[in-house]
């Protein structure tokens, strides 16, 4: 059920429909195929098909008010949805290292790709970032674009420095990463959430709202741009967008013990309270390895867990 709406335009209906229909798939495909020209064809279509319904859950539940801690186990669910259609556009396609998304030449499938990102970052899931990556990685997209490598290179390890981007729409994310300015890095962030919406008028989201409750709307969130200021600690307390997914940089600069076994942020001048990576957005470099004891630096403002590994 809705609780308290994220985005007005979800109604209670379009939120019930949602689940019905989702429902009514599972069952009906339980016992019948997609059209396809193959067996190998077949499964990598259905693969598609239910990684984009986990997708879209985690999205209109989102979209709903749902506590953001219920997304944890969606997400896990997806990213192993993910790794179940590689495998299958694999065998299908005879290509061991195919992508899920090609995210250089389609705009809506780069979202996506960095939209994933942005949930394991501000979720606190490394490790689901980690699994992810590494079927992205090998199609050729590791070290070709800006800001696919600075979402990831203060959580996962020897990632690259590059200076291009496939995609113009994402300029003034990136130059929000690199603005000295705390003041214009937020301007820069609040015009990339103005000309978010409007650069997807070709995806198949674009304008589903217009549909009814009978139509396709799950919600429209720029999640990339949440997880840049949190990674590199960008005032966002004026930004003014639909699109910004204030709470969930909220949730993720307010980590909790015991939260879905997340390690609380840690001061800087504090002893580390777990052995193992740790990063500061404050800092220009990535993840930092501390023990267990050992005095977080001063210089760092908040620090919080990477992982073990």
């Amino acid at each position: 059920m809705i609780t308290n709406t994220r985005q007005t335009f979800l109604s209670a209906a379009r939120f019930e429909n949602f689940f019905i229909n989702y429902r009514k798939s599972v069952r009906f495909f339980a016992e019948n195929t997609f059209q396809a020209d193959s067996e190998a064809q077949e499964k990598s279509v259905r693969a598609r098909y239910f990684q984009k319904l986990i997708f879209k859950e985690i999205l209109i539940r989102y979209t709903a008010g749902d506590a953001i801690e219920s997304l944890i186990p969606l997400l896990e669910a997806l990213v192993d949805s993910y790794e179940g259609l590689q495998r299958q556009l694999a065998i299908y396609q005879g290509i061991p290292n195919i992508t899920p998304l090609t995210i250089d030449d389609w705009l809506d499938q780069y979202e996506e790709c960095v939209q994933v990102f942005s949930l394991c970052i501000l979720l606190h899931r490394s490790d689901l970032l980690q699994r992810f990556v590494a079927l992205i990685d090998p199609a050729g997209y590791a070290g070709d674009d800006t800001l696919y490598e600075d979402l990831l290179c203060k959580l996962l390890p020897e990632r690259y420095d590059v200076d291009r981007w496939y995609h113009d729409l994402y300029t003034p994310l990136v130059q929000a990463i690199y603005e000295e300015d705390p003041t214009q890095a937020g301007t820069l962030l609040q015009q990339y959430c103005d000309a978010w919406y409007p650069a997807f008028e070709q995806a198949p989201w674009h304008d589903s709202h217009l549909q009814g409750d009978e139509g396709s709307y799950c919600g429209y969130w720029a999640l990339e741009a949440a997880a840049v200021a949190f990674l590199y600690g960008i005032d966002d307390g004026a930004i003014e967008s639909m699109v910004y997914p204030r709470d969930l940089v909220a949730y993720a600069r307010d980590a909790r013990p015991g939260d879905a076994g997340r390690v609380a942020p840690l001061p800087a001048g504090q002893a580390c309270s777990r052995t193992g990576y740790w990063f500061a957005p404050l800092e220009t470099e990535t993840r930092e390895y501390f023990e267990q004891g050992e005095v977080m630096p001063q210089s760092g403002g908040v620090w919080y867990w990477v992982g073990e590994k």
